[in-house]
This record gives C-alpha cells, sequence and structure tokens, in this order.
C-alpha cells in the first residue's frame, strides 16, 4: 500500500510502502473493544471507599431494648438500614485490571493502524521538528493541513521545540512510537505519523 509524505508546511516528500501486515487488515470491533477495554481497565484508580458498619461514627450502644416496644429489633444505629449507618458490601480500593495476551494486544494495535488506513485518515509526514518551540506557527500550519483533532507519532523520541509548540494546541496529541495504543489512535479523527514513527512501529509490530 503506497501513501504520499507530506512536508508540516503541505509540501511533497515522496512516498511510502505501508506493510499490508499492519495497515491493510480488515478492522474488527470486537478486538479494538477488547483492547480499549483493557486499556481503560488497567487506568482506573480503583480508590472508592465507603464506611462500612465497624467504621461509622456512632454509639455502639442498644438503642432501646430486645422487646414489648412494637418495633423491629435492633442493635446500634450503625446498622445498613438506618440513615448515616454503615454500607453493606460497598466498593473498596481493588484494582480493575485484567490480563491481555501480549500477541492480542499487538493485534489490537494493527487492527486500530488499518481502521485508520481504511477510513483515509492516515497522514505520513517526513519530520515533527521546528527549530523554535513557536506555537502560534504550528497552529497555523496544523489548520492549513486541516487537522481539527490529531494524534501525531513520532520515532523513538519526539522533538522537543516540537512537543513544547504542540502542547497548547487543542486537540493535538504527540506520542512517541513505544506510546502508540489503541485508544488514543481511536480518540483522534487523524492519524499522523513521521517517517521515523512508521519505522519504529513497524519494527515494533513484526
Amino acid at each position: 500500500m503506497k501513501i504520499d509524505v507530506i512536508k508540516l508546511d503541505g509540501g511533497k516528500a515522496g512516498s511510502v510502502d505501508l506493510g499490508e501486515d499492519i495497515f491493510g487488515l480488515e478492522p474488527r470491533a470486537d478486538i479494538l473493544h477488547r483492547v480499549v477495554r483493557w486499556q481503560r481497565n488497567k487506568a482506573q484508580a480503583g480508590t472508592h471507599k465507603v464506611k462500612t458498619r465497624s467504621e461509622t461514627s456512632y454509639s455502639t450502644k442498644k438503642i432501646y431494648r430486645q422487646k414489648g416496644t412494637g418495633g423491629a429489633r435492633h442493635g446500634d444505629r450503625n446498622a445498613p438500614i438506618f440513615r448515616k449507618g454503615g454500607i453493606y458490601k460497598g466498593p473498596t480500593p481493588r484494582s480493575h485490571a485484567h490480563d491481555l495476551p501480549k500477541k492480542f494486544r499487538k493485534l489490537g494495535l494493527k487492527h486500530a493502524l488499518s481502521a485508520k488506513a481504511a477510513e483515509g485518515n492516515l497522514v505520513v509526514i517526513e519530520a515533527a521538528a521546528l527549530d523554535a518551540p513557536k506555537t502560534s506557527a504550528l497552529a497555523k500550519q496544523v489548520k492549513n493541513l486541516g487537522w481539527k483533532r490529531a494524534l501525531i507519532i513520532d520515532g523513538a523520541t519526539v522533538d522537543e521545540n516540537f512537543a513544547m509548540a504542540a502542547r497548547n494546541i487543542e486537540g493535538l496529541d504527540v506520542l512517541p512510537s513505544m506510546g502508540a495504543n489503541v485508544y488514543d489512535i481511536l480518540k483522534r479523527d487523524t492519524l499522523v505519523i513521521t517517517k521515523a514513527g512508521l519505522e519504529a512501529l513497524e519494527a515494533r509490530l513484526q
């Protein structure tokens, strides 16, 4: 699969061949869904906590005698049935992460890249580098290229000037090749990959 390479100013810079085994697959929603769910569950803090009956602040004295009141029998006011009482079997801190085989995660990334290529929302640029960290100059270039919600994937490292210029532009994310993931790729409308990023991704997914 051939695709044109452009520069940040919109000029042409030749073309590259994309591997069919990475960018030419038929995207499957079930695979993408499983990988995204694995990512989001792993990222979930899991710090939710409620107080149980033993942790609420109230007297533990029996509220009234066992028999003869005409009401139901009760112990202390910390019982879950009462207002401000303890919560029965409420959420406690835990990890929401679950296992997903490494081969499946790699397959999910291939399907995400293939999905962007199939939609025509994949752009390859020569390099993501700037002489100076000027946000206004980069914002103008991004606007001229028509990128509204874009993810830029660079090589092993991201150019410092480019990263500083991009961080204040709304809807623009920049990641090194090792940070490329299914959720971020699907979240943005346009996927932009540098030539260095393309080589790194192909090496990573072989």
